[in-house]
């Protein structure tokens, strides 16, 4: 694991609302470095998801500010481009096109990038390999099971090659056998090819292939935690 930061985050704040207004973060400080998988948990209304959100650029904080990849996100121009490139996203819904084959879904993230069909077919077909969905490349969505499903969309997260990943409960609508498949391979990701990955969720099990576990309350981190340190009942993980 480098000890070079790909993400930092300062004194960042988020607000909602004009009137009553809810602060989903207030004051939240954290590191991380490049190539590690990090797991963050804590209550419902906690700022889990709007942390991710302000990480991979699909909102901006209220105050304070965030650097990824080298990059102040307050002074990057085009957004869209910057997660194209450099962040890869997997939610608890897959999000698939239901009428696009297995390989077809994994492309779609490269359309909008300068890589020709052929290496965009490469490039899938060898991630789907990746994700051991080789033999699946041709199937819809609906001819997958819940846990292939999330793999190919893990594997188009992965299309751009980004230097980061971000998953939000991308196990919460799987069963548990599904669920540690799914957490195995992000942990391969990370191993093999040094991915850095940031992933929120509610299960001890899940948190405990992370290298470290951030404890969330009121938008703040509160604690940081070790995998062994892990208690299967921890009350800050609704």
């Amino acid at each position: 694991m480098e000890s070079e930061a790909i993400v930092i985050a300062r004194d960042l704040v988020k607000v909602y609302g004009d009137g009553a207004e809810v602060r989903a973060l207030n004051g939240l400080t954290m590191t991380v470095g490049r190539g590690e998988f990090i797991a963050v948990m804590g209550p419902s209304g906690s700022g889990k998801s709007t942390l991710l959100h302000i990480i991979g650029a699909l909102d901006r904080p209220t105050g304070g500010e965030v650097w990824v990849d080298g990059q102040n996100l307050a002074r990057v121009r085009d957004l869209d481009a910057f997660r194209a490139r450099t962040v890869g996203f997997v939610f608890q819904l897959h999000n698939l096109i239901p009428t696009l084959t297995a390989r077809e879904n994994i492309e779609v993230p490269m359309m909008d990038q300068p890589v020709s069909r052929r290496e965009r077919r490469r490039r899938a077909e060898e991630l789907l390999e990746r994700v051991g969905l080789r033999e699946r490349m041709n199937h819809l969505p609906n001819q997958l099971s819940g846990g292939e499903r999330q793999r190919v969309a893990i594997a188009r997260a992965l299309a751009n090659r980004p230097a980061l990943l971000l998953a939000d409960e991308p196990t919460g609508n799987l069963d548990s056998q599904s669920g540690a498949e799914v957490v195995g391979l992000m942990r391969e990701l990370n191993q093999d090819l040094g991915m850095t990955i940031i992933i929120v969720t509610h299960d001890p099990a899940v948190a405990g292939r992370a290298h470290r576990i951030l404890l969330m309350q009121d938008g703040r981190i509160i604690e940081e935690r070790r995998p062994e340190e892990m208690r299967v009942n921890d009350p800050v993980t609704d």
